[in-house]
Protein backbone atom coordinates (compact mmCIF):
# COMPACT_ATOMS: atom_id res chain seq x y z
CA UNK A 1 0.00 0.00 0.00
CA UNK A 2 2.86 2.20 1.35
CA UNK A 3 4.33 1.61 -2.48
CA UNK A 4 1.21 2.38 -4.07
CA UNK A 5 0.94 5.60 -2.62
CA UNK A 6 4.46 6.43 -2.87
CA UNK A 7 5.47 5.80 -5.65
CA UNK A 8 8.42 3.81 -5.56
CA UNK A 9 9.12 6.01 -2.62
CA UNK A 10 9.16 3.43 -0.09
CA UNK A 11 12.42 2.82 1.40
CA UNK A 12 12.88 6.90 1.49
CA UNK A 13 9.81 7.18 3.50
CA UNK A 14 10.29 4.65 5.53
CA UNK A 15 13.62 5.45 6.44
CA UNK A 16 12.71 8.85 6.96
CA UNK A 17 9.74 7.81 9.92
CA UNK A 18 12.12 5.28 11.11
CA UNK A 19 14.86 7.67 12.03
CA UNK A 20 13.09 9.57 14.73
CA UNK A 21 15.80 8.33 17.31
CA UNK A 22 18.67 8.49 14.92
CA UNK A 23 21.90 10.64 16.00
CA UNK A 24 22.31 14.36 15.52
CA UNK A 25 23.94 14.22 12.36
CA UNK A 26 21.37 12.39 11.14
CA UNK A 27 18.73 14.52 12.01
CA UNK A 28 20.74 17.61 10.87
CA UNK A 29 20.95 16.25 8.03
CA UNK A 30 17.08 15.78 7.64
CA UNK A 31 16.53 18.74 8.86
CA UNK A 32 18.51 20.28 5.97
CA UNK A 33 16.53 17.80 3.90
CA UNK A 34 13.36 18.79 4.53
CA UNK A 35 14.12 22.56 2.68
CA UNK A 36 15.20 20.77 -0.79
CA UNK A 37 12.56 19.81 -3.41
CA UNK A 38 13.07 16.20 -2.96
CA UNK A 39 12.26 16.31 0.94
CA UNK A 40 8.84 18.18 -0.11
CA UNK A 41 8.20 15.45 -2.56
CA UNK A 42 9.10 13.00 0.36
CA UNK A 43 6.32 14.58 3.05
CA UNK A 44 4.22 15.12 0.48
CA UNK A 45 4.09 10.97 -0.22
CA UNK A 46 4.08 10.07 3.42
CA UNK A 47 1.56 12.16 4.32
CA UNK A 48 -0.50 10.81 0.67
CA UNK A 49 0.28 7.29 2.07
CA UNK A 50 -0.80 8.23 5.72
CA UNK A 51 -4.19 9.25 4.39
CA UNK A 52 -4.63 6.03 2.15
CA UNK A 53 -3.96 3.36 5.20
CA UNK A 54 -6.50 6.16 7.37
CA UNK A 55 -9.02 5.10 4.07
CA UNK A 56 -7.99 1.51 4.19
CA UNK A 57 -8.82 1.01 8.22
CA UNK A 58 -11.68 3.68 8.38
CA UNK A 59 -13.56 0.74 5.38
CA UNK A 60 -12.08 -2.78 7.11
CA UNK A 61 -12.78 -1.20 10.89
CA UNK A 62 -15.28 1.31 11.47
CA UNK A 63 -15.68 5.12 12.10
CA UNK A 64 -14.29 4.87 15.78
CA UNK A 65 -11.00 3.79 13.65
CA UNK A 66 -11.39 6.20 10.76
CA UNK A 67 -11.62 9.32 13.67
CA UNK A 68 -8.78 7.79 15.51
CA UNK A 69 -6.56 7.34 11.95
CA UNK A 70 -7.58 11.20 11.43
CA UNK A 71 -6.58 12.19 14.56
CA UNK A 72 -3.26 10.79 13.95
CA UNK A 73 -3.15 11.72 10.70
CA UNK A 74 -3.27 15.66 11.39
CA UNK A 75 -0.94 15.25 14.63
CA UNK A 76 1.92 13.72 12.07
CA UNK A 77 1.16 16.62 9.58
CA UNK A 78 1.06 19.01 12.53
CA UNK A 79 4.94 17.50 13.88
CA UNK A 80 5.91 17.78 10.24
CA UNK A 81 4.96 21.44 9.50
CA UNK A 82 6.38 22.62 12.69
CA UNK A 83 9.61 20.83 12.20
CA UNK A 84 12.95 23.25 12.63
CA UNK A 85 16.23 23.31 11.37
CA UNK A 86 19.41 22.98 13.45
CA UNK A 87 20.27 26.05 15.46
CA UNK A 88 16.83 27.18 15.17
CA UNK A 89 15.78 29.54 18.52
CA UNK A 90 14.84 28.18 21.91
CA UNK A 91 11.17 28.78 23.04
CA UNK A 92 8.41 27.05 24.93
CA UNK A 93 6.98 23.79 24.07
CA UNK A 94 4.88 23.79 21.67
CA UNK A 95 1.39 22.05 21.69
CA UNK A 96 -0.39 20.24 19.07
CA UNK A 97 -2.08 22.43 16.42
CA UNK A 98 -2.35 25.44 18.52
CA UNK A 99 1.65 26.04 19.56
CA UNK A 100 1.88 28.65 22.26
CA UNK A 101 -1.34 30.31 21.50
CA UNK A 102 -2.68 29.30 25.32
CA UNK A 103 0.87 30.18 26.50
CA UNK A 104 0.07 34.26 26.76
CA UNK A 105 -2.41 35.95 28.08
CA UNK A 106 -4.25 37.96 25.25
CA UNK A 107 -5.12 40.69 27.91
CA UNK A 108 -1.99 41.97 27.89
CA UNK A 109 0.15 39.63 25.23
CA UNK A 110 2.94 42.08 25.05
CA UNK A 111 4.08 41.63 28.62
CA UNK A 112 3.11 37.68 29.20
CA UNK A 113 5.82 36.91 26.86
CA UNK A 114 8.67 38.71 28.70
CA UNK A 115 8.86 35.87 30.94
CA UNK A 116 9.75 33.86 27.97
CA UNK A 117 12.65 36.48 26.80
CA UNK A 118 13.96 35.94 30.98
CA UNK A 119 14.17 32.61 30.27
CA UNK A 120 15.09 31.78 26.76
CA UNK A 121 17.08 34.70 25.58
CA UNK A 122 17.04 37.90 23.24
CA UNK A 123 16.24 36.32 20.31
CA UNK A 124 12.97 33.53 20.60
CA UNK A 125 10.52 31.60 18.76
CA UNK A 126 7.07 31.28 19.33
CA UNK A 127 4.15 29.31 17.53
CA UNK A 128 1.22 31.42 17.31
CA UNK A 129 -1.59 29.65 15.89
CA UNK A 130 -0.76 28.59 12.15
CA UNK A 131 2.29 30.46 12.15
CA UNK A 132 5.92 30.27 13.38
CA UNK A 133 7.43 33.75 14.83
CA UNK A 134 10.60 34.85 16.32
CA UNK A 135 11.03 37.56 18.87
CA UNK A 136 13.86 39.83 19.19
CA UNK A 137 14.92 42.06 21.97
CA UNK A 138 17.59 44.58 23.19
CA UNK A 139 19.09 47.26 21.07
CA UNK A 140 21.94 45.64 19.43
CA UNK A 141 19.97 42.73 17.82
CA UNK A 142 17.13 45.07 16.79
CA UNK A 143 19.51 46.89 14.51
CA UNK A 144 21.36 44.37 13.46
CA UNK A 145 18.29 43.15 12.13
CA UNK A 146 16.11 46.20 10.98
CA UNK A 147 19.56 47.95 9.46
CA UNK A 148 22.13 45.94 8.86
CA UNK A 149 20.40 43.12 7.33
CA UNK A 150 17.54 45.38 6.67
CA UNK A 151 17.32 43.12 3.26
CA UNK A 152 16.47 39.99 4.56
CA UNK A 153 13.62 41.62 7.19
CA UNK A 154 11.90 43.92 5.00
CA UNK A 155 8.46 41.85 4.14
CA UNK A 156 5.19 41.80 5.64
CA UNK A 157 3.91 38.34 6.78
CA UNK A 158 0.85 38.59 5.08
CA UNK A 159 -1.15 35.58 7.43
CA UNK A 160 -0.36 37.36 10.43
CA UNK A 161 -3.97 38.70 10.43
CA UNK A 162 -6.54 39.80 8.45
CA UNK A 163 -7.45 43.45 8.83
CA UNK A 164 -5.53 44.74 6.27
CA UNK A 165 -4.50 42.62 2.76
CA UNK A 166 -1.55 42.13 1.06
CA UNK A 167 -2.06 45.40 -1.52
CA UNK A 168 -1.26 49.29 -0.41
CA UNK A 169 1.39 50.68 1.85
CA UNK A 170 1.55 48.42 5.18
CA UNK A 171 1.80 45.10 4.21
CA UNK A 172 2.55 44.39 0.72
CA UNK A 173 5.81 43.27 -0.04
CA UNK A 174 8.70 43.36 -2.94
CA UNK A 175 8.02 45.95 -6.25
CA UNK A 176 4.59 46.18 -5.03
CA UNK A 177 5.53 48.09 -1.52
CA UNK A 178 8.64 49.68 -2.86
CA UNK A 179 6.54 51.75 -5.34
CA UNK A 180 3.57 52.23 -3.27
CA UNK A 181 5.97 54.00 -1.03
CA UNK A 182 8.05 55.94 -3.32
CA UNK A 183 5.32 57.37 -4.60
CA UNK A 184 3.87 58.52 -1.16
CA UNK A 185 6.72 59.82 -0.21
CA UNK A 186 6.57 61.90 -3.06
CA UNK A 187 3.24 62.97 -2.87
CA UNK A 188 3.06 63.36 0.71
CA UNK A 189 5.64 66.12 0.28
CA UNK A 190 4.22 67.83 -2.64
CA UNK A 191 1.29 68.17 -0.78
CA UNK A 192 2.78 69.76 2.04
CA UNK A 193 4.67 67.26 4.29
CA UNK A 194 7.59 69.10 5.87
CA UNK A 195 6.25 72.26 4.68
CA UNK A 196 4.81 75.52 6.39
CA UNK A 197 1.70 74.65 4.58
CA UNK A 198 0.87 71.61 6.11
CA UNK A 199 1.94 73.15 9.94
CA UNK A 200 -1.06 76.03 9.27
CA UNK A 201 -3.07 73.31 8.15
CA UNK A 202 -2.50 71.25 11.92
CA UNK A 203 -2.56 75.04 13.60
CA UNK A 204 -5.99 75.60 12.12
CA UNK A 205 -7.23 72.59 13.17
CA UNK A 206 -5.83 72.54 16.74
CA UNK A 207 -8.50 76.09 16.89
CA UNK A 208 -10.93 73.66 16.03
CA UNK A 209 -10.24 70.89 18.72
CA UNK A 210 -9.80 73.86 21.68
CA UNK A 211 -13.41 75.14 20.45
CA UNK A 212 -14.85 71.24 20.67
CA UNK A 213 -13.10 71.00 24.24
CA UNK A 214 -14.43 74.64 25.38
CA UNK A 215 -17.76 73.80 24.62
CA UNK A 216 -17.60 71.01 27.28
CA UNK A 217 -17.56 74.37 29.91
CA UNK A 218 -14.62 71.99 32.33
CA UNK A 219 -17.34 69.45 32.24
CA UNK A 220 -15.76 65.46 32.53
CA UNK A 221 -15.98 63.92 28.99
CA UNK A 222 -14.08 61.91 26.91
CA UNK A 223 -11.94 63.19 24.50
CA UNK A 224 -11.79 59.98 22.20
CA UNK A 225 -13.50 61.04 19.09
CA UNK A 226 -12.95 64.42 19.66
CA UNK A 227 -8.78 64.47 19.22
CA UNK A 228 -9.45 61.26 16.61
CA UNK A 229 -11.25 63.85 14.46
CA UNK A 230 -8.82 66.58 14.75
CA UNK A 231 -6.01 64.06 13.57
CA UNK A 232 -7.86 62.49 11.27
CA UNK A 233 -8.69 65.97 9.43
CA UNK A 234 -4.96 66.03 8.71
CA UNK A 235 -4.86 62.71 6.86
CA UNK A 236 -7.89 63.27 5.46
CA UNK A 237 -7.32 67.00 3.65
CA UNK A 238 -4.05 65.23 2.14
CA UNK A 239 -5.80 61.92 1.03
CA UNK A 240 -9.30 63.64 0.31
CA UNK A 241 -8.86 67.21 -0.05
CA UNK A 242 -10.95 68.06 2.59
CA UNK A 243 -11.54 68.09 6.59
CA UNK A 244 -14.78 66.68 8.38
CA UNK A 245 -16.84 68.54 10.86
CA UNK A 246 -17.13 67.42 13.97
CA UNK A 247 -20.55 66.84 14.37
CA UNK A 248 -20.84 64.72 10.95
CA UNK A 249 -22.67 61.93 11.08
CA UNK A 250 -21.00 59.67 8.53
CA UNK A 251 -17.50 60.77 9.63
CA UNK A 252 -18.03 59.80 13.24
CA UNK A 253 -19.51 56.49 11.91
CA UNK A 254 -16.07 55.84 9.94
CA UNK A 255 -14.24 56.65 13.10
CA UNK A 256 -16.38 54.31 14.99
CA UNK A 257 -15.60 51.26 12.38
CA UNK A 258 -12.07 52.29 12.85
CA UNK A 259 -11.83 51.82 16.04
CA UNK A 260 -13.98 48.34 16.20
CA UNK A 261 -11.06 47.45 13.57
CA UNK A 262 -8.41 48.36 15.34
CA UNK A 263 -9.01 47.18 18.78
CA UNK A 264 -11.14 44.03 17.85
CA UNK A 265 -7.45 41.98 16.52
CA UNK A 266 -6.01 40.64 19.79
CA UNK A 267 -9.73 39.64 20.85
CA UNK A 268 -9.55 35.47 21.51
CA UNK A 269 -11.81 34.69 18.86
CA UNK A 270 -9.89 36.93 16.68
CA UNK A 271 -6.61 35.53 17.60
CA UNK A 272 -8.85 31.55 17.18
CA UNK A 273 -9.55 32.33 13.76
CA UNK A 274 -5.35 32.91 12.40
CA UNK A 275 -5.32 29.24 14.68
CA UNK A 276 -8.61 27.62 12.96
CA UNK A 277 -9.45 30.08 10.05
CA UNK A 278 -11.62 27.92 8.19
CA UNK A 279 -13.44 26.61 11.07
CA UNK A 280 -13.27 30.29 12.20
CA UNK A 281 -14.78 31.43 9.22
CA UNK A 282 -18.10 29.68 9.83
CA UNK A 283 -18.30 30.72 13.00
CA UNK A 284 -19.79 34.15 14.86
CA UNK A 285 -17.57 36.61 16.48
CA UNK A 286 -15.14 39.50 16.80
CA UNK A 287 -13.66 38.25 13.52
CA UNK A 288 -16.61 38.82 11.58
CA UNK A 289 -17.42 42.45 13.02
CA UNK A 290 -13.63 43.10 11.57
CA UNK A 291 -14.32 41.92 8.01
CA UNK A 292 -17.95 43.33 7.84
CA UNK A 293 -16.06 46.94 9.13
CA UNK A 294 -13.57 46.76 6.88
CA UNK A 295 -15.96 46.09 4.07
CA UNK A 296 -17.63 49.29 4.93
CA UNK A 297 -14.27 51.39 5.09
CA UNK A 298 -13.45 50.28 1.92
CA UNK A 299 -16.91 51.15 0.40
CA UNK A 300 -16.15 54.71 1.78
CA UNK A 301 -12.81 54.94 0.22
CA UNK A 302 -14.35 53.39 -3.20
CA UNK A 303 -16.81 56.35 -3.06
CA UNK A 304 -14.45 59.15 -2.25
CA UNK A 305 -12.20 57.99 -5.30
CA UNK A 306 -15.48 57.60 -7.53
CA UNK A 307 -16.54 61.33 -6.31
CA UNK A 308 -12.81 62.82 -7.41
CA UNK A 309 -13.29 60.89 -11.57
CA UNK A 310 -16.24 62.94 -11.49
CA UNK A 311 -14.53 66.17 -11.91
CA UNK A 312 -11.10 65.31 -12.08
CA UNK A 313 -8.75 67.35 -13.99
CA UNK A 314 -5.19 65.59 -14.31
CA UNK A 315 -3.05 68.76 -14.78
CA UNK A 316 -4.27 69.85 -11.30
CA UNK A 317 -3.86 67.14 -8.78
CA UNK A 318 -5.89 68.22 -5.38
CA UNK A 319 -4.50 65.20 -3.17
CA UNK A 320 -3.27 62.31 -3.14
CA UNK A 321 -6.31 60.19 -4.80
CA UNK A 322 -6.04 62.71 -7.62
CA UNK A 323 -2.41 62.51 -7.95
CA UNK A 324 -2.82 58.56 -7.62
CA UNK A 325 -5.64 58.58 -10.66
CA UNK A 326 -2.92 60.50 -12.50
CA UNK A 327 -0.58 57.66 -11.80
CA UNK A 328 -2.99 54.91 -13.11
CA UNK A 329 -3.10 56.77 -16.16
CA UNK A 330 0.54 57.41 -17.15
CA UNK A 331 1.53 53.76 -16.35
CA UNK A 332 -1.80 52.09 -17.82
CA UNK A 333 -0.89 49.58 -20.48
CA UNK A 334 -3.43 47.07 -21.99
CA UNK A 335 -0.79 43.98 -22.02
CA UNK A 336 1.08 44.89 -19.17
CA UNK A 337 -0.64 44.53 -15.91
CA UNK A 338 0.89 47.86 -13.31
CA UNK A 339 1.40 47.98 -9.28
CA UNK A 340 -0.40 51.38 -9.68
CA UNK A 341 -4.22 50.33 -10.18
CA UNK A 342 -7.66 51.01 -8.13
CA UNK A 343 -7.37 48.28 -5.59
CA UNK A 344 -3.94 49.21 -4.42
CA UNK A 345 -5.08 52.77 -4.64
CA UNK A 346 -7.87 52.15 -2.44
CA UNK A 347 -5.67 50.53 0.07
CA UNK A 348 -3.27 52.67 0.16
CA UNK A 349 -5.74 55.65 0.73
CA UNK A 350 -7.29 53.05 3.54
CA UNK A 351 -3.52 52.73 5.48
CA UNK A 352 -2.95 56.42 5.83
CA UNK A 353 -6.09 57.00 6.62
CA UNK A 354 -5.51 54.30 9.45
CA UNK A 355 -2.27 54.85 10.35
CA UNK A 356 -2.50 58.82 9.85
CA UNK A 357 -5.34 58.13 12.10
CA UNK A 358 -5.06 56.16 15.02
CA UNK A 359 -1.43 56.52 16.27
CA UNK A 360 -0.92 59.75 16.57
CA UNK A 361 -4.83 59.91 18.33
CA UNK A 362 -3.77 57.37 20.72
CA UNK A 363 -0.68 58.85 21.54
CA UNK A 364 -2.35 62.34 22.91
CA UNK A 365 -4.67 60.69 24.41
CA UNK A 366 -2.34 58.94 26.69
CA UNK A 367 -0.66 62.43 26.85
CA UNK A 368 -3.77 63.77 28.06
CA UNK A 369 -4.36 61.17 30.81
CA UNK A 370 -0.37 61.59 31.89
CA UNK A 371 -0.76 65.23 32.33
CA UNK A 372 -3.88 64.38 34.29
CA UNK A 373 -1.98 61.88 36.55
CA UNK A 374 0.89 64.07 36.66
CA UNK A 375 -0.31 67.54 37.93
CA UNK A 376 3.41 69.03 38.80
CA UNK A 377 4.68 67.86 35.06
CA UNK A 378 1.41 69.49 33.74
CA UNK A 379 2.49 72.97 35.58
CA UNK A 380 6.02 72.67 34.46
CA UNK A 381 4.73 72.19 30.77
CA UNK A 382 2.35 74.87 31.37
CA UNK A 383 5.26 77.45 32.51
CA UNK A 384 7.21 76.38 29.38
CA UNK A 385 4.45 77.18 27.19
CA UNK A 386 3.79 81.24 28.75
CA UNK A 387 7.25 81.54 29.15
CA UNK A 388 8.11 81.09 25.01
CA UNK A 389 4.43 81.30 23.61
CA UNK A 390 2.56 82.85 25.93
CA UNK A 391 -1.33 82.57 25.28
CA UNK A 392 -1.88 84.24 21.97
CA UNK A 393 1.57 82.81 20.03
CA UNK A 394 0.14 79.84 18.14
CA UNK A 395 2.46 76.76 18.89
CA UNK A 396 4.72 75.52 16.13
CA UNK A 397 7.70 73.64 15.38
CA UNK A 398 10.27 76.46 15.25
CA UNK A 399 9.38 77.06 18.80
CA UNK A 400 10.50 73.18 19.79
CA UNK A 401 13.79 74.28 20.15
CA UNK A 402 13.38 76.64 22.87
CA UNK A 403 11.02 74.22 24.82
CA UNK A 404 12.83 70.93 26.01
CA UNK A 405 10.67 70.05 28.97
CA UNK A 406 7.37 70.12 26.33
CA UNK A 407 9.46 67.89 23.66
CA UNK A 408 10.94 65.87 26.52
CA UNK A 409 7.06 64.93 28.47
CA UNK A 410 5.64 64.27 24.66
CA UNK A 411 9.09 61.60 23.60
CA UNK A 412 8.19 60.12 27.51
CA UNK A 413 4.27 59.87 26.53
CA UNK A 414 5.51 57.92 24.07
CA UNK A 415 7.66 55.62 26.12
CA UNK A 416 5.49 54.88 28.70
CA UNK A 417 2.29 54.61 26.01
CA UNK A 418 4.22 52.11 24.22
CA UNK A 419 1.43 51.97 21.54
CA UNK A 420 2.43 49.15 18.97
CA UNK A 421 4.44 47.34 21.46
CA UNK A 422 5.91 44.66 18.90
CA UNK A 423 6.30 46.99 16.16
CA UNK A 424 4.40 46.39 13.21
CA UNK A 425 5.69 42.41 12.48
CA UNK A 426 8.86 41.48 9.85
CA UNK A 427 9.13 38.69 7.84
CA UNK A 428 12.28 36.88 6.55
CA UNK A 429 12.58 37.14 3.23
CA UNK A 430 15.44 34.37 2.58
CA UNK A 431 16.73 32.08 5.06
CA UNK A 432 18.82 34.16 7.49
CA UNK A 433 21.28 33.88 10.43
CA UNK A 434 20.96 36.28 13.84
CA UNK A 435 22.71 35.79 16.50
CA UNK A 436 24.47 33.00 15.41
CA UNK A 437 20.11 31.04 15.02
CA UNK A 438 18.81 29.82 12.21
CA UNK A 439 15.89 32.15 10.88
CA UNK A 440 13.94 30.57 8.08
CA UNK A 441 12.40 32.28 4.96
CA UNK A 442 8.53 32.67 6.13
CA UNK A 443 9.49 33.23 9.90
CA UNK A 444 7.56 36.18 11.19
CA UNK A 445 9.31 38.54 13.07
CA UNK A 446 7.97 40.58 16.15
CA UNK A 447 10.48 43.47 17.61
CA UNK A 448 10.15 43.44 21.13
CA UNK A 449 10.15 47.39 21.68
CA UNK A 450 8.21 46.61 25.40
CA UNK A 451 11.59 45.26 26.31
CA UNK A 452 13.50 48.01 24.79
CA UNK A 453 11.51 50.96 26.15
CA UNK A 454 11.40 49.61 29.48
CA UNK A 455 14.95 48.14 29.47
CA UNK A 456 16.90 49.08 32.94
CA UNK A 457 19.75 49.34 31.55
CA UNK A 458 18.74 52.07 28.95
CA UNK A 459 16.31 54.40 31.33
CA UNK A 460 17.03 55.82 35.07
CA UNK A 461 13.25 55.10 36.11
CA UNK A 462 12.13 52.65 33.24
CA UNK A 463 8.55 51.70 34.93
CA UNK A 464 8.09 55.47 35.56
CA UNK A 465 7.03 58.48 33.62
CA UNK A 466 9.98 60.38 34.14
CA UNK A 467 10.55 63.47 31.39
CA UNK A 468 14.12 63.66 32.77
CA UNK A 469 14.81 60.57 30.56
CA UNK A 470 15.01 62.88 27.49
CA UNK A 471 16.76 65.72 29.42
CA UNK A 472 20.31 66.32 29.86
CA UNK A 473 21.67 69.75 31.51
CA UNK A 474 18.41 71.48 30.83
CA UNK A 475 18.49 70.66 26.97
CA UNK A 476 16.34 68.11 25.33
CA UNK A 477 18.67 64.41 24.67
CA UNK A 478 17.85 62.30 21.87
CA UNK A 479 18.09 58.22 22.74
CA UNK A 480 18.74 55.67 20.34
CA UNK A 481 16.66 53.03 22.67
CA UNK A 482 14.11 55.24 21.38
CA UNK A 483 11.92 53.62 18.44
CA UNK A 484 8.51 54.53 18.23
CA UNK A 485 8.47 54.84 14.79
CA UNK A 486 10.96 51.65 14.16
CA UNK A 487 14.13 51.74 12.07
CA UNK A 488 15.42 50.90 8.23
CA UNK A 489 13.27 50.57 5.45
CA UNK A 490 10.01 50.10 6.76
CA UNK A 491 10.20 53.07 9.32
CA UNK A 492 6.98 54.35 9.51
CA UNK A 493 6.85 56.94 6.65
CA UNK A 494 4.78 59.46 8.18
CA UNK A 495 7.09 59.77 10.79
CA UNK A 496 7.62 64.00 10.62
CA UNK A 497 3.85 64.38 10.29
CA UNK A 498 3.01 62.40 13.45
CA UNK A 499 5.97 64.44 15.16
CA UNK A 500 4.16 67.50 14.05
CA UNK A 501 1.10 67.17 14.97
CA UNK A 502 1.86 65.87 18.69
CA UNK A 503 3.85 68.85 19.10
CA UNK A 504 1.42 71.56 17.83
CA UNK A 505 -1.88 69.69 19.09
CA UNK A 506 -0.57 68.36 22.80
CA UNK A 507 1.17 72.11 23.40
CA UNK A 508 -2.10 73.99 21.80
CA UNK A 509 -4.65 71.91 24.67
CA UNK A 510 -2.03 72.62 27.62
CA UNK A 511 -1.63 76.43 26.08
CA UNK A 512 -5.46 77.04 27.06
CA UNK A 513 -6.33 73.79 29.90
CA UNK A 514 -5.41 72.30 32.55
CA UNK A 515 -6.78 68.72 32.36
CA UNK A 516 -7.60 66.67 35.78
CA UNK A 517 -9.27 63.70 37.10
CA UNK A 518 -13.13 64.47 37.51
CA UNK A 519 -14.41 64.89 41.18
CA UNK A 520 -15.17 61.72 42.81
CA UNK A 521 -13.75 59.36 40.10
CA UNK A 522 -10.07 57.68 39.69
CA UNK A 523 -8.13 57.94 36.33
CA UNK A 524 -6.43 54.57 35.45
CA UNK A 525 -3.48 53.25 33.17
CA UNK A 526 -5.03 50.34 32.48
CA UNK A 527 -4.81 50.13 28.76
CA UNK A 528 -6.63 47.92 25.95
CA UNK A 529 -5.52 45.88 23.77
CA UNK A 530 -5.80 45.67 19.88
CA UNK A 531 -3.45 46.70 16.75
CA UNK A 532 -2.33 49.53 19.40
CA UNK A 533 -2.22 50.09 23.21
CA UNK A 534 -4.92 52.47 24.42
CA UNK A 535 -6.40 53.68 27.31
CA UNK A 536 -9.52 52.19 28.61
CA UNK A 537 -12.94 54.61 28.16
CA UNK A 538 -12.49 57.64 30.69
CA UNK A 539 -13.60 60.64 31.51
CA UNK A 540 -11.63 64.10 32.02
CA UNK A 541 -11.85 67.62 32.80
CA UNK A 542 -10.51 70.34 30.42
CA UNK A 543 -10.35 73.49 32.76
CA UNK A 544 -10.21 76.30 30.91
CA UNK A 545 -7.02 78.30 32.13
CA UNK A 546 -7.09 81.89 33.28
Amino acid sequence: LVRAQCGGGRRRVLGRVGGAGSSESETHRGHWLAHSTEEQADVSAMLGAVGFLAEVFGTALGPSALLLSAVAFLFVADILKRWRPKNYPPGPLRLPFVGNFLHLDFEQWHLSLQRFVKKYGNVLSLDLGAFSSVVITGLPLIKEALVHQDQNFVNRPINLNQVFQKNGLIMSNGQVWKEQRRFALTTLRNFGLGKKSLEERIQEEAQYLIQAVREENGQPFDPHFKINNAVSNIICSITFGERFDYQDDQFQELLRLLDEVTCLPKSVRVQLFNVFPRIMKLLPGPHQIIFSNREKLRMFIARVIENHRRDWNPAEARDFIDAYLREIEKVRKPDSPSVFNEENLICSTLDLFFAGTETTSTTLRWGLLYMALYPEVQEKVQAEIDRVLGQSQQPSTAARESMPYTNAVIHEVQRMGNIIPLNVPREVAVDTTLAGYHLPKGTTVLINLTALHRDPAEWATPDTFNPEHFLENGKFKKREAFLPFSIGKRACLGEQLARTELFVFFTSLLQKFSFRPPDNEKLSLKFRVGLTLSPVTSRICAVPRA
